[in-house]
């Protein structure tokens, strides 16, 4: 076998075993499909066909693409929005009891949350006591010392997270009382109330598995966090 058959035979074996190399090369199939036109027999197998498959593939590949950047990018948007708006309705309040009530009361709904719980660390309290529920709904609730860290690690130990997203098997009834058999995911983000105060914490509760994930952004809630911890900062001087 002469050296140019040898290499004809391993150039046809790489091609049946990897046809990409020639279907994924634009100017080979440009130079095989105007070969094919000035060809004829029965040996001559039709490329525009194998190419229009392989293009129409694509296609389909880049449209699913685009409708997943656009939904994405939708999601983004209006989840800022959502933000934004109620960040606004908590600065628009004249003093710590309006916060609180628009924290409770407002919060969920802009932002598509099942329940809002603000825990605030109260020395010789009982965990998941409510404050005042009469005027918060029990949105407003006691925890023990060291209970804000302790609920943002589950308890493991490890450093509390700013914010922690996760779907709950089981929620904790200390938080959310009577409605903790229906969580099924949360939004956990420590409070930072500044140097000598108790630590707290605020909770978004979804009746919804899907609602909250761990793979999921946390930059919007860490924001939002940040803003109810600097309003809570001034409230409380």
């Amino acid at each position: 076998m002469s050296e140019a058959e040898a290499l004809a035979l391993d150039l046809k074996a790489r091609i049946l075993d990897d046809p990409g190399l020639i279907l994924d090369d634009a100017e080979l199939m440009r130079a095989l499909v105007k070969a094919d036109r000035r060809s004829a027999g029965r040996n001559i197998v039709d490329l525009r066909g194998v190419l229009v498959e392989r293009l129409e593939e694509r296609l389909e590949d880049l449209e699913y693409t685009h409708r997943e950047v656009l939904a994405a990018a939708y999601d983004n948007v209006s989840g800022t929005s959502q933000i934004h708006r109620a960040c606004l309705a908590l600065l628009d309040c004249a003093d710590l009891r309006g916060f609180l009530v628009v924290l409770s009361q407002d919060v969920a709904p802009m932002l598509s949350v099942d329940l809002v719980r603000l825990g605030l660390e109260t020395e010789g309290a009982e965990a998941g006591e409510p404050i005042e529920p009469e005027t918060y709904g029990g949105a407003l609730i006691a925890l023990p010392e060291g209970g804000a860290d302790h609920y943002m690690t589950q308890g493991r130990q490890i450093g509390p997270r700013e914010v922690s997203l996760r779907e709950l098997a089981k929620a904790s009834p200390d938080i959310y009382g009577e409605h903790a058999p229906r969580i099924r995911s949360e939004a956990a983000m420590r409070l930072d109330l500044g140097p000598g105060r108790a630590g707290a914490l605020l909770a978004f509760g979804s009746f919804e598995r899907e609602r909250f994930a761990a793979d999921q952004g946390t930059d919007l809630l860490a924001f939002f966090a940040g803003v109810v911890q600097r309003c809570l900062r001034t409230w409380l001087t």
